[in-house]
């Protein structure tokens, strides 16, 4: 789901029950979220993401989540990429969406493969 009806959605149930919508926020894995995720699933989700897959869902990421994600990658790679963004044109904003779903989708299946961990979603979900 695009954010924008994630946005429409989570408002709507507010209205009716606020404390569903709160757990909802809770239980919910965002791109954003893979900030919080360990080194070994983000290097099994980006071997599984397409260069232009990436390159657009970076478009709107914060410089956390972007040197999150370079950390896991090689120095050529990284390079690649960040000369990629800089030239890149205006890019629209469900086509943004559409590639961070996408690697998010990659992320829920290895994760249910048993080859990668999201974190984030609860605290019964962390390592310690």
């Amino acid at each position: 789901m695009d954010s924008s009806a994630e946005t429409k959605v989570l408002q709507a149930l507010e209205e009716q029950q606020q404390g569903l919508a709160d757990e909802l926020r809770r239980w919910m894995f965002t791109f954003e979220d893979l900030v919080r995720v360990d080194d070994r699933s983000i290097m099994a989700i980006l071997k599984e993401v397409e260069a232009d897959t990436l390159k657009v869902a970076l478009k709107t990421a914060s410089d956390e989540l972007k040197e999150r994600i370079f950390k896991n990658m090689s120095e050529r790679a990284v390079t690649m990429i960040k000369e990629d963004l800089e030239v890149m044109g205006p890019v629209r904003l469900k086509d943004v969406e559409a590639a961070q779903v996408a690697i998010i989708k990659i992320g829920k299946k290895l994760e249910g493969e048993g080859k990668a961990v999201l974190t984030g979603k609860g605290k019964e979900d962390a390592f310690v």
